[in-house]
């Protein structure tokens, strides 16, 4: 007897072609690429990482530390003051190589009538000087409320090298701080390092200007949140212009200024300072190295003394003559 030869079903036809799945992975792929346009507001934000001893990974490779330092009384010093102060402040930046970026930033900005007001407060002790401490508070508030438009004044340097990890930064960045911070006890001026978290806050506080936003951040919450730290700092959006640029609900202009005067008033960054606004003024400073330095000299010398030759060359001076 001979079975019954079965129909055999047709195969399932394939849901995408070969050139259709190829086409797929190479829009996924195209979509995964890191091509270094930020599209968030986290991503603009330029650093990878903040360490809580207060170094933050910028880049693979740069690692940087900030240390916030207190004004002197330099305008108000005797002249021969002023000449000492100006020789430590000399040796003060010659004592960055041509290996460490360092720049200083001077805040202006609006304080948080809230948290200023409670700094500032003084509680009483039961000690029968209440009264006293009541009235220095009341005038204490008074000054605050006619005194710099609320606005508080902070200075900071922030200093940077190449590292190759974490663990060679580090004991680099240790020696640099604490050579610096003796520079500044030199020099008589108060300074502290910032920690990791007052370096997010204050990152936060200058993208919150308009202070719609308070800084709530611990570095128990990031593992369980699954946030980074620029989430607890990034402001709402991130919009630039030509010149003008929108950070949240706050909108601000930018500048550049390129110095050319062959002098300068040590008075000029205490006029920038002195505006009675929500500013930050910046200064990048990269020492150059010392050989590289004596050739650019040289060359300028050289090219200085072909221009005197070419302007007293003898064929002129005749014809001035005739």
């Amino acid at each position: 007897m001979f079975k019954k030869r079965q129909k055999e079903k047709p195969a399932d036809k394939p849901l995408l072609t070969k050139a259709e799945k190829k086409k797929i992975d190479r829009i996924v792929k195209t979509a995964r690429k890191d091509d270094g346009i930020p599209r968030t507001a986290q991503q603009t934000i330029p650093f990878e990482r903040m360490f809580a001893d207060g170094t933050c990974r910028v880049r693979d490779g740069y690692y940087t530390r900030t240390i916030q330092f207190q004004d002197i009384n330099y305008q108000l010093s005797l002249q021969e003051d002023k000449t000492a102060i100006f020789e430590e402040w000399c040796s003060f930046l010659n004592f960055f190589d041509s290996s460490v970026h360092f720049e200083f930033s001077f805040v202006n900005m609006a304080a948080d009538a809230e948290s200023f007001e409670h700094s500032i407060r003084i509680p009483p002790r039961q000690d029968g000087f209440d009264d006293i401490r009541a009235e220095y508070s009341q005038m204490l508030k008074k000054q605050l409320a006619q005194g710099n438009n609320g606005l508080t004044k902070t200075k900071f340097i922030t200093f940077g090298i190449e590292a190759a990890s974490m663990r060679q930064a580090k004991p680099r960045l240790d020696h640099l701080q604490n050579d610096i911070l003796n520079n500044f006890r030199r020099l008589g001026a108060v300074a502290r390092v910032l920690n990791g978290w007052e370096r997010l806050r204050l990152m936060h506080d200058l993208f919150h200007m308009g202070g719609e936003s308070k800084f709530r951040f611990d570095w128990k919450d990031l593992p369980k949140s699954g946030l980074s730290a620029k989430d607890f700092i990034a402001p709402s959006a991130f919009a630039f212009n030509t010149r003008t640029c929108q950070i949240g609900g706050m909108h601000g202009a930018m500048s550049f200024l390129a110095i050319t005067a062959s002098d300068l008033s040590d008075q000029l960054l205490k006029d920038f300072l002195g505006m009675e606004s929500s500013q930050i003024v910046t200064m990048h400073i990269h020492s150059v190295d010392q050989n590289k330095a004596i050739k650019t000299v040289k060359r300028t010398i050289t090219e200085l003394d072909r221009n005197k030759i070419e302007e007293v060359r003898p064929d002129r001076a005749l014809c001035s003559v005739a």
